[in-house]
């Protein structure tokens, strides 16, 4: 009777195993019943476009988000909040990090800031949530997005909030530094640290060990040449605390904290040094991951390596030389570019990408593109970006489900896989940083808003056509902008004066309606 008992008891384990399994899968495809459905429309720049494509699946990103926008379950530091459309109970740093960079654009009805709360307040102030972190040793992006989302919003409160009185931002970069490898807190995460930190003699930090689910790159082969994962210290996680430190130190500046800032400026410079006299190779022209037992790169050419272009690293003369694996279509260029792993690589999957072995992620096209525009090159990036969000709309038009995927082919119009499956759909999400991000900044140039200086620097193309967006929310400014191709006239209403810097020249817009002459 036992034994039968016991059996039941692992046969009803085993199905409801099962259970959690499928409702898991099937939440890779459908929109959460406890989903928040604004009426997006409403809040969103209106994109004006000639190919009705990119527009449809600029509105497509913008719908499958406001699936993602979740109430949470009782108890959470922040609700509503972004889901990156993954686990119920879970959140990703890194995820939720990236979306922010695209719900800027509509903040009142996509809680981008508020999601970051529900990592803080857990994190440093062990404060109880029901959701617990994926990994809490995912990429510490904090410092970047906080910096791009308040030159954008001008948020002043928040800024504060997190800089001043609970120094997230200081306390994460030192948390970083601090973690133990197999480290757990189960209330907090349901993995442990898999990264461990670097010291010199000194006790200064070189770098970092991580592994492929903690860095964010499942399945990637880095560190193959030195012996594997544990075996070398990774380019990309001592480049974001140098982003972190440099983003923190303006931040200060920004904010009255000249002390700070300077501190935070040494520290910057230091990683800077460190990672230009140990992680760059000179045959190569790029930065790799390097084996800890000798120092010797580890050559596995990823886009992880932009980090450090990202974080204003190299020279002009060293940041030339990157630039040139991106217009190799046999590297990371070609007609999808952006692809995780190189072409040439010995692991790199030309059938579909196999998740980190060759697929096209937005999160890491996004970073790079960025990268290029911080050493000047504007063409290139627009170029790549351009080729990859015409790609998912592509994908999303030519091919059932008509969505948007977690990752892409490198070699064909589709989706990548992991683990021989297709990769999740509906994945708004970071791969909305595409349809909304890089179409508003690249494909249309509206290069940056700025909500301090009040300006928007647009670079307008004539091959656009008819283009621009209605609406665009900035700060405390609401302001419609489009370029007439027939009249080549630029039409303006705003509710608040700002200046326009169009193709490089500086316009002073009142408030209420404007005509400008294009500049073609």
């Amino acid at each position: 009777m036992k034994k039968r008992i016991q059996q039941w008891q692992r046969i009803t384990a085993a199905l409801i195993g099962l259970l959690a399994w499928t409702t898991a899968l099937a939440q890779w495809d459908t929109v959460p019943p406890d989903a928040v459905m604004p009426q997006w429309e409403k809040f969103v720049p209106e994109l004006v476009h000639p190919d009705p494509a990119l527009v449809s699946l600029y509105n497509k990103a913008w719908q499958t988000a406001a699936g993602r926008v979740r109430r949470g379950p009782d108890g959470m530091v922040a609700s509503p909040y972004l889901d990156e459309n993954c686990y119920d109970d879970q959140i990703w740093i890194w995820d939720g990090c990236f979306m922010v960079l695209f719900s800027k654009y509509a903040p009142e009805a996509y809680p981008g800031k508020e999601t970051l709360m529900n990592y803080y307040a857990p994190i440093h102030d062990g404060a109880p949530s029901p959701l617990r972190i994926h990994l809490r040793d995912n990429p510490p992006l904090f410092a970047w997005v906080e910096h791009e989302n308040y030159l954008f919003t001008a948020d002043t409160a928040h800024i504060d909030r997190v800089l001043k009185d609970k120094k997230y931002l200081q306390r994460h970069y030192d948390y970083f530094n601090s973690l133990v490898t197999g480290e757990r807190r189960e209330s907090l995460s349901p993995n442990p640290i898999f990264m461990r930190v670097c010291r010199d003699s000194a006790g200064k930090v070189e770098g970092y060990v991580w592994n492929g689910n903690a860095s964010g790159m499942d399945n990637t082969p880095r560190g193959r040449d030195a012996g594997g994962w544990k075996s070398v210290m990774w380019i990309d996680a001592i480049s974001q605390q140098a982003l972190a430190a440099e983003r923190i130190a303006s931040l200060c500046r920004l904010r009255g904290m000249k002390e700070d800032a300077e501190k935070w400026q040494n520290e910057y410079d230091r990683l800077r040094d460190l990672v230009n006299s140990r992680y760059w190779d000179e045959r190569d022209g790029f930065y790799y991951d390097i084996a800890i037992a000798d120092g010797k790169p580890c050559r596995v050419m990823t886009p992880a390596s932009f980090w450090a272009m990202l974080a204003g690293i190299p020279d002009t003369a060293r940041a030339a030389r990157m630039v040139e694996h991106l217009r190799d279509a046999g590297e990371l260029g070609g007609e999808r570019p952006w692809n995780s792993l190189s072409r040439n690589d010995a692991d790199f999957d030309s059938i579909s990408g196999n998740y980190w072995r060759g697929g096209i992620w937005l999160p890491t096209a996004y970073m790079g593109t960025k990268a290029l525009e911080r050493y000047g090159y504007t063409a290139l990036a627009d170029s790549l970006a351009e080729r990859v969000v015409r790609m998912q709309a592509r994908v999303l038009h030519d091919m059932e489900p008509h969505t948007i995927w977690e990752c892409y082919n490198p070699s064909a119009d589709g989706p990548s896989t992991e683990h021989g499956h297709r990769v999740r759909q509906e994945f708004c999400g970071w791969s909305a940083l595409g349809p909304i991000s890089l179409m508003i900044e690249n494909v249309l140039g509206f290069r940056r808003a700025d909500g301090l200086e009040r300006t928007l620097t647009w670079d307008l193309k004539e091959s656009n056509g008819t283009h621009g967006l209605r609406h665009l929310r900035w700060c405390d400014i609401d302001a419609s902008l489009v370029y007439d191709a027939p009249s080549r006239k630029v039409s303006i209403s705003t509710n608040r004066p700002f200046t326009l810097i169009l193709n490089g020249q500086s316009h002073s817009i009142p408030a209420g309606a404007s005509l400008l002459p294009g500049p073609f």
